[in-house]
């Protein structure tokens, strides 16, 4: 029989007011993951975690502890409110926690409609054994690839439950299939490698074995022979396996907690263009089957579309109710949390504008540059957005691919870089960042 989590977050709930909380809020999470690892197509390495997890924040005042348990005994619980309190006693006064008005709260959402859970059984472990071997032997059956570093399968599921004595209570369930296969070609300093892998919340939407082994062997045979590319002032694309980053630096810049510690190079950007004209980023929290959404967030606001960039006009920081507070605004219902800390702001789903160029009309465009595929280290500087990446990818001289590059570093600014960015359309619509092939027109690249 399942854990109820719904009766441990009340349990927790309790155990604050009994033990002096003036407020409280508790999340309780039920779940349990499978991986396998296969070489040689046997089985090399399998493993399983399961269990619950409960975490409790209490407030005192404008004074607030966390703390969380892998035990849900009731001594448990009633041992963790008892400490939790005390901690909140002798915890700082920040004038800007605290719990949701009742009247902000998420009701009545229709969690079918977001798809988040595979209602199918959970695959058995040989499944996975197979799904891994047959993405193995498709990858070795390449002419050139020398070797598999690995082959993995892997399935999870997850039950959810937030509940706070503001009267808020509500969860949910999520699943996911995944399977990646990492293939080697050459030997020696000569070796290159290279890798695919795809994940889906419906087992059935999952690729075949086949296809993973075989986009990963080509992927790496187009490597052979990869060399240092010279150095300068280049164009630069962003392959859209790696193209998220940049937009990622974007939301981590925009992202509250970093406002209000005045940490971060768009702090002053609001109402100001951070993208070309024309191109906007949204947020959508309830898009169906896809891995960001929730019907509510961390604090059991309602979630909704949001625009973050509009014709290129930053609109929006991303917010929970603490951030939004210190800096005089309302909360974007961005609030993310685990069991073991408070809140803090947190994105979902992203979709950047895509154009009518394919990623082959952008090298064709770049003339002479480098299209980066893969991407190693990072130096950003949060306060004025430089940027310096470890990459490799390929060459491209008068608008083709000539040869495979590594050990190269490209650098820049990102407010300068994502001004100029130009967008292709070859965005992967199920991922949770839809992000397609990026532009850039120019960036130093430090290579020969």
């Amino acid at each position: 029989m399942k854990t109820s989590l719904s009766d441990l977050t009340e349990a927790l709930l309790a155990a604050a007011k009994s033990a002096g909380a003036d407020a409280a809020d508790a999340m309780a999470i039920d779940g349990a993951a499978l991986s396998i690892d296969v070489l040689g197509g046997k089985l090399e390495h399998a493993e399983r975690a399961e269990g619950v997890e409960i975490g409790l924040r209490v407030m005192i005042g404008q004074r607030q502890a966390s703390v969380s348990a892998s035990d849900i005994k009731p001594d448990t619980i009633a041992t963790m409110a008892e400490r939790a309190v005390a901690m909140a006693r002798v915890a700082p006064v920040d004038p800007y926690i605290g719990l949701a008005d009742p009247a902000q709260l998420a009701r009545g959402w229709d969690i079918g409609a977001l798809e988040l859970y595979d209602p199918t059984p959970e695959p058995a472990p040989a499944d996975l054994v197979d799904d891994a071997a047959r993405a193995e032997a498709a990858a070795l059956a390449m002419a050139g690839i020398s070797t598999v570093q690995s082959a993995s399968a892997a399935y999870s599921s997850r039950r959810l439950h937030l509940a706070a004595s503001n009267g808020f209570a509500g969860g949910y369930q999520r699943s996911d299939r995944g399977l990646s296969c990492v293939a080697i070609t050459g030997t020696g300093t000569g070796m290159e490698r290279d890798y695919h892998g795809e994940s889906r919340i419906f087992q059935a939407d999952l690729p075949s074995p086949e296809h993973i082994g075989r986009i990963a062997a080509e992927r790496t045979l187009a490597r052979a022979g990869a060399r240092k590319p010279q150095s300068g002032n280049f164009p630069v694309l962003f392959d859209e396996r790696v193209a998220s980053s940049l937009i990622g630096h974007l939301l981590a810049a925009i992202n509250g907690a970093a406002i209000a510690r005045g940490a971060s190079w768009l702090r002053d950007a609001m109402g100001h263009d951070v993208l070309p004209a024309g191109l906007s980023l949204i947020e959508d929290p309830l898009r169906p089957r896809a891995t960001g959404s929730r019907p509510f967030d961390g604090e059991g606001l309602p979630t909704a579309r949001r625009v973050i960039v509009d014709d290129g006009v930053l609109q929006s920081w991303t917010l929970d109710l603490a951030t939004a507070r210190k800096l005089g605004l309302q909360s974007t219902a961005n609030a993310a949390r685990g069991t073991s800390a408070p809140p803090s702001p947190g994105i979902s789903n992203v979709a950047l504008s895509q154009s009518d160029y394919s990623r082959d009309d952008l090298i064709a465009q770049m003339g002479t540059g480098l299209l980066v595929t893969s991407m190693l280290g990072a130096s950003i500087n949060a306060t004025t957005g430089d940027y310096s990446r470890g990459a490799a990818g390929f060459w491209v001289e008068n608008g083709q691919i000539t040869y495979a590059v590594n050990e190269c570093t490209i650098a820049g600014n990102l407010r300068d870089m994502l001004r100029g960015i130009i967008p292709a359309n070859d965005a992967r619509m199920h991922l949770s960042h839809v992000v397609p092939s990026i532009l850039v027109e120019r960036l130093a690249i430090a290579g020969k």
